[in-house]
Formats: structure tokens, C-alpha cells, sequence
């Protein structure tokens, strides 16, 4: 298989072929001829949880908007619509959605699937904007699954890791579209979070803080503001002992703003202010490796002391550390499963020799407040820890049985972190 490694280049496809249907009738027939599938979407995993020893499927050319239902405020799309393209058809017709990933290039299909989550106190991750989704199954077959039906499954199958066969449509609730300003702040100190995580956090529609982890504070505070916030109009030199920056910036030290939402309060469009980045700059490939970990808001605070404590091992090996709130959901397999959630995630250099020493110890510190890593992320945790944390587990690994008798869509990273007891 040409091309054959992953966005980051940390990763190697083991498949010998990848195929790109150009309509779901094509991708009916593909798997039901196929004994081992993956769908490919952009890339943007770090592990093998969208490999496959036999065939990948991209479906980048099933990428249109096929209906915009402006009665029931949702909007429905071919699973390899990625989220530029999506968001800048739903400002044009007067609608948005409620979050965004930090990157506007991923696909709509991936992110739901792997409960990528984007930020905000009162927003869910991606994968709770799914109203329902066409599935192909292991038969060829297509099934939907629809919050609608009263059967529970649907809860399982949105953060499905892949596992419930090809994705070819999904229906996502929208709502209207808004305007935001983005301002950035240099140097809030960490003990600040102590008394204050709620007022930071919930000081806008969605807050981002970053820090290279070489001392106790974090270099850069992201604070992105609908225009209708009462707080929107007063925009203070200060926020909590850190200074309005006079400049734009970029997260990772050093970097240029250049390929960064705008900032500097200047009013937008909500999607090109939510992600960090712009659609119109395609993320460079490589150059980096990514762990994010999930975290109970009640105990962040000291997970984020936890992390501090290891400064010394981290800091020499990061490009930098984002810290983030999100909603709670009840999606089996979403990180964020019944508790309201704080991800910290690192972007590491690229030596995964070193980071994988290293991720081992994070855990090891974060392991009092079990802490849950991202589906497409790098982890060190064992099968049995990672399995541990998902009460749901049970259920959901019946639900593949249930769907995939023959395992076409598991895989490795399946069979070991989910299947496997």
C-alpha cells in the first residue's frame, strides 16, 4: 500500500490494500467480499485502532452534504465530509455546530468515533451532536441506529472505535450560527486553579490553557467568547494574575500565529474560532506525537499537581501541554461517560523511544484518578486498566459480537483493549 503511514508518520499501515469507493453501493460490495476491513478517515490516530492486516477503506470521496432539515435543525452528511468543509456549508446556510476539535481537518465520521472532543464546560464532545447513522455491516448491509429507537444500543454505537462496521452517513443536530472573538492571556499560574477552576473555565463559551510544563504555570490562557456573552463586552488587562497578550500567538513556543484562529478579539464566524488552527493551512505532517488523558473535574486540580511533580521528565520531551473542560455524555465508550471531564493532552517531540518511557509514569501518576486516554491517542496502560475504567464494556463488547460476529472490523487494538479479558 502507497502512502502508507499515518498524518504524524509515527505509524505504519500494515494493510496491502486501501481501497476508495466512490458511492455506499460500492462500499456494500467491498465488505461484504472482505474478510478483515478498516475505514480509514485523515489520519489523525497515533496507534493502530484504524489499521487492518487485510483491507483499508477511505471514504473520502463520500464527502457531500446530503440534507439540511431546517425544521428539526440537523443536518446530514457522508461519513468522509471533513470539518471545514462541513462548517463552512452550515454558516453559509445560517447553522452550526456546538463544538469543534482543535483541528477543522479530521472527519466527521473519525472524530464521532473516537469521542474527540473539542471544549467548553457545558459542551459535549462530538459525538453528541450524532442524531443517528447509517452503518455498513460485516453482511454488506446497512443498518441505522438512531437516537430515536428505544432499544439503548444507540448510546453504544455512536463512540463505536471502528468496531461496528463502516459509517456512511450520519445525521447531526445543528443550531444557529454565532459570532465569537478570541482573546489570549500569557502566564496564569497553576495555583490559581485551586480556588478558581470553575471561574476560569467558565469564563467563556469554550477555554483552553496551555503550558510547556518548565515551571507551574501555564504560558497561554485561550478564551473563546460568543459575541452574545454579557462577558464578550469587557475585555480585562488581566485575568486571574495573567496579562491580556499584545500579540497573536501560536500554542507551541516559538511558533508563528500565522496558521492560528484569529485572536486579538476580532469578532468571527463561530468555526473560525473554535478550532486552534485554520482550515486554509493544512497541519504540517509529522514532527510530533500525541497522549491526551481524561480526568474528573473534581479532580483535576490535583491531577494537574500530579503532572507537575514530573516536570523534569516531561518538559524536555514536549512541543507543549493543552488543558480543557468538557460536558458529560452517556456514549458507552466516550472518555467522558458519565462525568464531567478535564482532558490534559501533550503534543511530545518526535522520539517515541523517550516518550515511551515516560508515558508509564504519567499514568502511574494519574492512576488515583483514573484517569482514561484518548481512543487515537499513545498509551502505556494495560488492557485490563483501560478496561477497567468503562462500566459499559460488557455491554458494548456484545454489541460487536452482536453486529460483527466474525470480527471483520476489529483488529488488534481492538481485540487486545476491548475484547480481550
Amino acid at each position: 500500500m502507497e502512502n502508507d503511514r499515518n498524518w504524524a508518520g509515527n505509524y505504519r499501515y500494515s494493510a496491502s490494500e486501501l481501497y476508495v469507493p466512490e458511492n455506499v453501493g460500492q462500499v456494500q460490495e467491498l465488505v461484504a467480499r472482505s474478510s478483515r476491513m478498516k475505514v480509514l478517515g485523515t489520519r489523525h490516530s497515533f496507534n493502530g485502532i484504524a489499521d487492518s492486516t487485510e483491507s483499508l477503506l477511505s471514504l473520502q470521496k463520500l464527502n457531500r452534504v446530503t440534507a439540511l432539515d431546517h425544521s428539526r435543525n440537523k443536518v446530514t452528511v457522508e461519513a468522509g465530509i471533513r470539518y471545514g468543509e462541513l462548517c463552512q456549508y452550515l454558516h453559509s446556510n445560517g447553522y452550526a455546530l456546538h463544538n469543534l476539535a482543535s483541528l477543522p481537518h479530521i472527519t466527521v465520521a473519525g472524530a464521532c468515533a473516537t469521542a474527540t472532543h473539542g471544549s467548553g464546560d457545558l459542551n459535549g464532545n462530538l459525538a453528541t451532536a450524532v442524531h443517528s447513522m447509517e452503518v455498513i455491516k460485516a453482511d454488506g448491509e446497512a443498518v441505522v441506529f438512531s437516537r430515536e429507537q428505544q432499544d439503548g444500543v444507540f448510546a453504544g454505537a455512536v463512540v463505536g472505535l471502528g468496531g461496528l462496521g463502516v459509517v456512511t452517513k450520519i445525521t447531526l443536530d445543528v443550531i444557529p450560527a454565532f459570532q465569537m472573538s478570541q482573546y489570549v492571556y500569557d502566564n496564569l499560574p497553576l495555583a490559581y486553579l485551586k480556588e478558581h477552576f470553575d471561574d476560569i473555565f467558565s469564563s467563556a463559551y469554550s477555554v483552553s490553557l496551555f503550558t510547556d510544563w518548565k515551571n507551574a504555570t501555564f504560558n497561554q490562557v485561550w478564551l473563546k467568547r460568543r459575541i452574545t456573552d454579557q462577558a464578550s463586552d469587557r475585555v480585562e488587562p488581566e485575568f486571574f494574575g495573567a496579562t491580556r497578550a499584545a500579540s497573536h500567538r501560536h500554542p507551541v513556543p516559538g511558533h508563528t500565529s500565522e496558521n492560528c484562529s484569529e485572536q486579538m478579539g476580532i469578532p468571527g464566524p463561530w468555526y473560525e474560532r473554535l478550532p486552534h488552527f485554520r482550515m486554509d493551512f493544512t497541519p504540517s505532517a509529522g514532527e510530533e506525537l500525541q497522549s491526551e488523558y481524561f480526568v474528573t473535574r473534581q479532580d483535576a486540580y490535583d491531577a494537574l499537581c500530579a503532572i507537575d511533580r514530573l516536570r523534569e521528565y516531561i518538559s524536555p520531551l514536549l512541543h507543549v501541554s493543552e488543558v480543557r473542560t468538557i460536558a458529560e455524555d452517556n456514549l458507552w465508550m466516550s472518555p467522558c461517560y458519565k462525568q464531567e471531564s478535564v482532558a490534559i493532552h501533550f503534543t511530545w517531540k518526535a522520539n517515541w523511544e523517550a516518550v515511551g518511557q515516560v508515558l508509564p509514569i504519567i499514568e502511574k501518576q494519574l492512576e488515583p484518578f483514573h484517569a482514561r486516554p484518548h481512543w487515537g491517542k499513545l498509551f502505556a496502560m494495560s488492557p485490563a486498566r483501560l478496561q477497567s475504567l468503562y462500566e459499559k464494556l460488557p455491554d458494548f463488547q456484545q454489541l460487536l459480537l452482536h453486529y460483527d460476529p466474525q470480527g471483520k472490523f476489529r483488529n488488534d487494538f481492538l481485540n487486545k483493549y476491548i475484547m480481550e479479558n
